[in-house]
């Protein structure tokens, strides 16, 4: 972005919903690289009130929300000297999103909880930096026609989506053939079913390249994280389920690929760093200065890719019948997932047991064609119940 085009402009005010995560604190670095450009208007968290406190004081927002109100007080009464508006609970958090200074949404909360303040973001004209998979994996059709409707852009800061973005910006109406995911294939890439059997909470939790929060690292290494991302690129890209393909790239510097009806591929690389992706949700269509790390080819002695395993990682291939099958049922999907995901995180439940509770719990739940709202609500909570029943 040159100074030509940002001179005089009054700088843009950014809604962090979920700023204390691995992708908000991030997304504040950004904003303090370019403060000439950014300003934070709005800062919330669910329990973390300690970081939330200390980010409050360092940005200086106008709002600060904590979603769990037993944090409250403690959070009033450290602001206390600031003028700082603060409130609590999830109205407060769907509410604050509709403000009117604010320009760009960065909707970074972990699971289904991100879907009403999002949708209460576009509604208000809010443009969307998009973190929060599951937002579009719930919801997909219904995000995408709100968008439409309010002309609201939906801009990915996941870095495979991201990736797509960027190869697709200045393709206008080509037309795509495919589109490449690259995934790590996670910490548990090369381990046997007999491995994964024993596999322990400690062991999924430290991925090879990324950085990432529990629930995030935890649906890496079992691969229903690029489940999720195939969901997403549906809805973002406007592609069917057999235009996407998955291809494992253990050394993260191919971000994505986006194949053309000619043949021809075009792939972003980097490095392995969430504030480019951020940073280009937030400037596009321009780009802007990043003090990262550079890819150095003469270290890169190779780039390999393979295919990911349905077999070991079954959580590929459910998201998949889930996109194939459409309605409810990538709803019911997270919901399972959110369920098992949180049972295994407190070792309630084995590694390769989660798929086994999500295909039974993609099962039994009631199926609906056409969704509305109330429908995802409803399915959100009969999913979890059942998810809860088969794990106890």
């Amino acid at each position: 972005m040159n100074t030509q085009t940002t001179h005089n402009k009054p700088k843009r005010q950014v809604a962090i919903l979920g700023s204390t995560g691995s992708i908000g604190t991030q997304a504040l670095q950004v904003i303090e690289e370019h403060s000439d450009l950014y300003e934070v208007y709005a800062l919330t968290a669910n329990n973390s009130v300690d970081l939330l406190i200390e980010q409050a004081r360092r940005h200086q927002p106008d709002v600060v929300v904590i979603a769990n109100e037993a944090h409250y007080t403690k959070l009033c009464e450290a602001l206390a000297d600031l003028p700082i508006k603060v409130y609590a609970g999830e109205n407060a958090l769907c509410e604050v999103v509709e403000a009117e200074p604010i320009d760009i949404v960065l909707a970074s909360m972990v699971g289904y909880a991100g879907l009403r303040p999002t949708m209460n973001a576009i509604r208000a004209g809010k443009a969307i930096a998009l973190a929060n998979k599951e937002t579009l994996v719930v919801a997909g059709e219904l995000i995408t026609q709100l968008a439409i409707e309010h002309r609201v852009p939906i801009l990915p800061v996941d870095s495979e989506h991201s990736a797509i973005f960027q190869c697709l910006t200045g393709e206008a109406n080509n037309p795509i053939e495919k589109i490449l995911l690259t995934a790590s294939g996670g910490p548990f890439r090369t381990w046997s079913m007999e491995q994964l059997q024993h596999a322990t909470r400690d062991q999924a939790l430290k991925h090879p390249n990324w950085d990432m929060g529990a629930k995030i690292t935890i649906d890496s290494a079992t691969m229903m994280n690029k489940g999720f991302e195939v969901i997403e690129a549906k809805w973002l890209f406007d592609v069917t389920p057999s235009q996407i393909e998955v291809v494992v790239h253990p050394q993260s510097v191919v971000h994505s690929m986006v194949q053309f009806t000619d043949g021809s591929i075009k792939a972003q690389l980097g490095t392995p760093d969430m504030r480019l992706p951020i940073q280009y949700a937030f400037s596009y269509p321009y780009r802007l200065p990043l003090s990262s790390q550079r890819v150095d080819f003469t270290t890169l002695s190779t780039l390999t890719f393979e295919q990911p395993d349905p077999v070991r990682f079954r959580n590929l291939a459910l998201s998949f019948e889930a996109l194939e099958r459409g309605g409810n049922m990538p709803c019911i999907l997270n919901a399972a997932n959110e369920v098992c995901v949180a049972a295994f995180l407190k070792e309630r439940v084995g590694f390769l047991q989660m798929s086994e509770v999500i295909e039974r719990t993609m099962q039994k739940t009631a199926f609906i064609t056409t969704p509305t709202y109330e429908d995802y609500v409803a399915t959100d909570a009969e999913a979890r119940r059942i998810a809860e029943e088969y794990i106890h």
